[in-house]
């Protein structure tokens, strides 16, 4: 069962080549905001006083007590007020790790920073949400561009309930196992009952493992907890680079804190001006788009198992989810077999890099010689099942921050069955899936507390937003809207396949990217990089 709620997922999986951590309807035309306020319940976020609140001040007024960690990275931990208007109901513990500036002779002298050119810290976030930014960073941060890591600390901050910051767990392995089996494109009310029943126990388990904390895990909340740790710090300012979820974590820090907000990339961007329902059809039709990318090219290659016409190759993708939803295929993992939604995982999880697709092309032609080990390999990368048959929190921390972040799409499986044609129209190899994973939220255990809302950031100095525009999870109609809706957004296009593009793709977005992060010099809206 894919794991949704408006937000992109951020898979797991083999690392990218470079910066992104992720292997969650492209159109043209700079700083158009399509799907912003689109409605009048759609209301700007506002700011936050810029004094620190008296209750407040314990927390700000902490020392980080660094030591070295993992493989030469520096580690601490920091509280943070499990419920922000009521300081003193408790406690929450979050983990952050330090990659230390690395001098270097390609520093140089240009921007504004200390004596010897530091620019302070800069935090990563790679999404999710679930994603850990600690993992991110130990990953990561070699890899950044070596003139940016000589001005900059990178720093990863777990958000809470996430990886080492008071995680949240739902359910065992054994129990995920069968949770991500579970048929997403029900054919009869038996099969309809079985996925509100497994719903409703990834509910329960969050309820019965995480308990308070599961009531506060939102967006907000974690943004709150950024800015602790920028005073913590020492940052007048907070520099940062989300990748997917991320940028609305970004964007919503911003929007709380525009006084604060320093150097901002936000790649792959969220719309937070959309409900969930819109957010997922949405998302169904970026998946669409990467999809029709892949078919393209698979059909050029002589190993592509599925055609040589683009028809073909989709046709034959809709012939085979049907065959392993008629007949679940066997697999080199024991006793686990290839499900319809677990083959469909696969298929997505693919669709996050063009560096997946000769890996999904073997897959596929194994799935049609009737091994499903292939699409079960990509299915568990996207969840991060481990060879032990463990998890990460990744899914339990997605789906507990994407259900306080935005009310429920549906109000039961009538309602998700009535939406399946309007998702279909959207994404006929996709939009069925994802029309029935949002009905998720629809049994969560505590009421959402955010709505969707516009961000503006008024006064905030530029903040760069990068969309891709065949990106499969954060699609590029979301980056226009989000540059629109921000008082000093700038929007800079990949043109490209892959969700985000940051350090992954191509030269010209990487340069723009660094010479802002660098030197402040923001690209002019509607930059374009890419073929």
């Amino acid at each position: 069962m894919l794991v949704g709620g408006c937000s992109a997922a951020t898979p797991s999986g083999p690392p990218s080549p470079s910066l992104s951590a992720s292997p969650s309807a492209a159109a043209s035309g700079a700083g158009a905001a399509p799907g912003a306020a689109s409605g009048p319940a759609v209301t700007p976020l506002e700011s936050l006083p810029a004094a620190v609140p008296p209750g407040l001040a314990p927390y700000y007024g902490q020392r980080l007590a660094w030591q070295p960690c993992d493989d030469g990275y520096e580690c601490t931990t920091f509280r943070v007020p499990l419920d922000y208007e009521h300081p003193a109901d408790g406690d929450l513990t979050l983990a952050a790790v330090r990659a230390p500036a690395v001098p270097t002779g390609a520093a140089g002298s240009e921007g504004s920073g200390g004596s010897d050119g530091r620019l302070g810290s800069l935090l990563l976030n790679p999404g999710g949400p679930g994603g850990s930014a600690v993992e991110y960073v130990e990953g990561a941060a070699r890899a950044y561009d070596p003139a940016v890591r000589a001005r900059y600390d990178l720093v990863g901050l777990d958000p809470r309930g996430v990886g080492r910051s008071s995680p949240v767990t739902c359910l065992s392995g054994e129990r995920m196992d069968a949770y991500t089996a579970v048929d997403i494109t029900p054919d009869d009310r038996a099969e309809v009952d079985a996925l509100v029943t497994a719903a409703k126990e990834f509910a329960e388990g969050c309820r019965e493992r995480s308990g308070a904390r599961l009531g506060h895990l939102s967006t907000v909340e974690a943004a709150r907890d950024l800015d602790v740790l920028r005073a913590l710090l020492g940052d007048e300012r907070l520099n940062y680079v989300g990748k997917s979820y991320g940028t609305f974590l970004g964007a919503t820090y911003a929007g709380l804190f525009p006084g604060r907000a320093g150097r901002m990339v936000l790649d792959g961007a969220m719309d937070p001006s959309l409900d969930s329902l819109a957010g997922n059809r949405t998302q169904a039709g970026g998946f669409e788009t990467a999809w029709t990318a892949f078919a393209r090219d698979c059909a050029t290659h002589e190993d592509c198992p599925l055609g040589r016409t683009e028809q073909q190759v989709g046709e034959q993708l809709t012939a085979l989810f049907a065959a392993v939803d008629a007949k679940p295929l066997p697999t080199t993992d024991g006793a686990r077999r290839l499900t319809e939604a677990q083959a469909t995982t696969g298929v997505i999880q693919a669709m996050y890099a063009d560096f997946l697709w000769p890996r999904l092309r073997t897959a596929l032609a194994d799935a049609r010689a009737g091994d499903g080990t292939g699409l079960l390999g990509l299915s568990d990368d996207y969840y991060g099942r481990g060879p032990d048959g463990s998890y990460p929190n990744l899914m339990s921390a997605n789906m507990a921050v994407n259900c306080l972040d935005l009310p429920a799409p549906f109000t039961g499986p009538d309602d998700a069955a009535r939406a399946v044609p309007e998702f279909e129209r959207t994404s006929p190899r996709f939009g069925r899936d994802m029309a029935w994973m949002a009905l998720t939220c629809t049994y969560w255990p505590v009421r959402a507390t955010g709505t969707p809302h516009t961000v503006r950031a008024a006064g905030a100095t530029p903040i760069v937003v990068v969309g891709t525009t065949r990106d499969p999870a954060t699609p590029y109609a979301w980056a226009q809207a989000l540059a629109g809706q921000l008082e000093s957004g700038r929007l800079l296009t990949y043109d490209g396949d892959g969700h985000t593009a940051y350090g992954r793709h191509d030269a010209c977005v990487d340069g723009a990217v660094n010479r802002y992060l660098l030197a402040g010099e923001a690209p002019e809206n509607g930059k374009r990089c890419g073929h």
